[in-house]
């Protein structure tokens, strides 16, 4: 601690009463007075903030930093409000202070914010770039004195378009700054560190210092995106935690098991859909059980109550989805409970990393499935986790429709840019370069753009689309499925999928929504609202949710390994044997561990192509087979259909130069209208950049060379 500031210093000793800093604090200091850039990697609670403010307040007081000259970014607004609090009394011991911004932050806050500009503001990445376009504030007086920007979570930015969106306005805010600005970001483990933060720095990359900084986490060597998959490789001794797999069939069981298990501690239990969290909800609440939602389909100030009460609570459970994975602390917890599987390593470490904070206990997961996929998901997940495997953070290609929203923001902003220079602003960074000139005469020509004088204006096509409430559909990178907004009198519960307002019931219209049952009274169709009444029971959930790459190639392969028999690191119940026993007698025709199996169904109108490769690679298949392929088809993660007079012969034929003309999936109009600023595209790199993300080419070659096994159901 001796390089840090004596006041910081003092209150750390005397304020916190901390003996000492962590290893990753310690670290971190060095590297980050000396104005590196970094990545700071440990599990969840961490201590990754005091890691990043220690130091950089450090320099604050040291250099005299004015105004506004620490920037940090969360992805979560909920996550911005809780980290508030202890960044405001860090500010505070060196008479600084700071503040949040985000969407909930009334006017008259931001009023004072432009005012008194504090020296640390937290906020999303979206509402940074609201300040900017936005005519209140003076961007180039308010962000010139920013030095050094935190990105908390980065793992949760990089692998969507949020990230791509995050890098962008971080160099339009470097165009700003006379000083070169300090990128750290904050993250949970990941399995390529290194290129994350080249990824982080943007144009820095290279030019800059940078350094990983991770003692509490074993760094491995790069991931391959393919990781091996033969089950023998598989470890003897489990990794440490008290992790237990259980499969109980349905929310009811799951219910019940909660109900039975760990009186008088505090569980977490996570959801991988809004639907579960609330039917799970209502059942322990129908059990006793002092039970609490979190979903972002639920009003702010009701996940904020739940929130609250939790953290305060004892012999209590929190049901939510992932909006609980990150920092967002909601006090000591003595157990997680995963319901089902999540989809990757990376998020089981996060969540399980909420757990084995006080001394004396240890992380701790109990996981409980419900159905026989969910099962073997669990299993494949928490096998690669024993093999010390985890994700690689990649960011989506090709985010063409970004760059198009960057170009229309950035005219906002400064009101004009020249048709010639507008590449300088992002700093050459790719695909904010050169290589977009296609997206920009696209623009003009559609109308996004007006261009006179050698300078390129916002245009009435983007005013028609984009313009409504000062452009901030521009700003919010991705579209939101149209939901109603459920009122009890005047009192927001949250929001529900129109199409529960719309099916044909017999009786009253019920919902399930915050963990109980509501009767509908009232729908306003033109505001989107919906009026409720308590009902004893009987509501129903649902909510729409956007497709995602689905399960992935080392996922699935490793799900493959769990059915070949490989048991993961982990005790498993007596329920969860006897029903991974019987799974693995059904699936014997389909698996194999030296290839892919091609096998007719039972009744004999199916022929199926068991790659095991997940949906991304087999939608690359299929679309690559061409008529070999049933066209009607949505590829599994472990299967696609073939045409039923599939013989082996006239496979091996067919197939012979697969390998070569591998392509990419077929796109439809209602997956071309999930992708936000399609529109502001030319429809063929509209349709490019969504077949791609829709593909995976290296899992589906890496399948084509493997050897092809027919079973004795085929025909000869």
């Amino acid at each position: 601690m001796d390089l840090l500031h004596p006041v910081v210093t003092h209150h750390i000793v005397n304020t916190l009463q901390w003996p000492g800093l962590r290893p990753l604090q310690e670290a971190a200091v060095a590297p980050l007075l000396a104005g590196s850039d970094a990545l700071l990697l440990a599990p969840t609670a961490g201590g990754k903030t005091e890691a990043a403010t220690f130091p950089i307040l450090s320099r604050m007081a040291a250099e005299n930093w004015q105004g506004t000259s620490v920037l940090y970014l969360c992805p979560l607004k909920a996550l911005l409000n809780n980290l508030t609090p202890r960044l405001e009394t860090y500010t505070g011991w060196l008479g600084r202070r700071a503040a949040v911004w985000h969407g909930d932050v009334a006017e008259s806050r931001r009023g004072r914010i432009r005012r008194e500009r504090p020296d640390v503001l937290l906020t999303t990445p979206e509402s940074l770039e609201a300040m900017l376009v936005s005519v209140r504030t003076d961007h180039h007086g308010f962000f010139a004195g920013v030095r050094t920007v935190i990105v908390d979570e980065v793992h949760a930015f990089a692998g969507d378009d949020r990230g791509w969106h995050l890098l962008a306005v971080l160099e339009r805010l470097r165009r700003l700054i006379p000083a070169d600005l300090q990128v750290i970001g904050l993250s949970a483990t990941v399995g390529n560190p290194a290129e994350l933060l080249r990824w982080l720095q943007g144009s820095g990359a290279g030019r800059r210092t940078a350094q990983v900084v991770a003692p509490d986490v074993p760094l491995q060597p790069t991931h391959e995106p393919i990781p091996p998959t033969s089950h023998a490789a598989m470890p003897t001794t489990p990794p440490p935690g008290e992790i237990e797999l259980d499969y109980v069939g349905s929310v009811t069981n799951a219910a019940k098991v909660l109900a039975a298990l760990h009186h008088g501690e505090k569980r977490l239990v996570f959801c991988d859909s809004k639907k579960i969290v609330e039917e799970l909800g209502q059942a322990l609440r129908a059990l006793g059980v002092d039970t609490f939602l979190s979903h972002a389909s639920l009003s702010a100030a009701e996940r904020r109550r739940s929130e609250e009460a939790f953290a305060q609570a004892r012999d209590c459970v929190i049901v939510a989805t992932s909006t609980l994975e990150l920092g967002i602390d909601v006090g000591d917890l003595d157990r997680v409970i995963q319901i089902n599987a999540p989809a990757t390593v990376a998020s089981f470490l996060q969540r399980l990393g909420r757990t084995g904070r006080r001394s004396g206990t240890v992380r701790n997961c109990l996981f409980l499935t419900l159905y026989e996929s969910a099962l073997v998901q669990a299993a494949g997940l928490l096998a690669l986790w024993g093999r010390g495997w985890v994700e690689p953070v990649v960011a989506p290609p090709e985010p063409r429709h970004i760059v198009a929203q960057q170009l229309l923001a950035y005219c906002l902003q400064e009101n004009r840019i020249g048709d010639r220079s507008w590449a300088d602003e992002w700093n050459g960074l790719a695909p904010f370069d050169r290589s977009a000139e296609p997206i920009v005469r696209h623009l003009v020509r559609a109308g996004y753009l007006d261009s006179d004088g050698g300078m390129l204006f916002v245009g009435p096509e983007a005013e028609r689309r984009f313009g409504h409430r000062h452009f901030s559909e521009l700003t919010a990178v991705f579209t939101a499925a149209p939901q109603f907004t459920v009122l009890h009198g005047r009192d927001e519960i949250g929001r529900t999928d129109p199409v529960l307002l719309t099916d044909p019931v017999e009786g009253p219209r019920l919902l399930l929504l915050a963990g109980r049952s509501w009767r509908v009274t009232h729908i306003d169709w033109k505001r989107r609202r919906c009026f409720v009444e308590p009902a004893d029971g009987g509501g129903r959930a649902r909510w729409l949710t956007a497709a995602d790459g689905g399960t992935s190639f080392a996922l699935t392969r490793a799900m493959r390994d769990v059915l070949l028999g490989a048991d993961p690191p982990v005790p498993l119940t007596r329920r969860a044997t006897e029903r991974l026993a019987a799974i693995r007698e059904n699936h014997l025709d389909v698996v194999h561990p030296g290839g892919t199996v091609i096998a007719r169904t039972e009744d004999h109108t199916d022929v199926r192509w068991w790659t095991w490769a997940g949906e991304r690679a087999n939608r690359t298949l299929a679309a690559s087979l061409g008529d070999l392929a049933d066209p009607l088809q949505s590829p599994t993660a472990a299967y696609l259909r073939l045409r039923t007079d599939l013989t082996p012969a006239f496979w091996k034929t067919a197939t012979v130069d697969l390998a070569v003309r591998l392509c990419l999936p077929h796109v439809t109009e209602d997956a071309l209208a999930g992708l936000k600023f399609n529109t502001a595209l030319p429809p063929r790199l509209a349709e490019a950049t969504l077949a791609t993300r829709l593909a995976d080419l290296p899992a589906a070659a890496a399948v084509v060379r493997e050897p092809v096994r027919f079973t004795h159901r085929i025909p000869a």
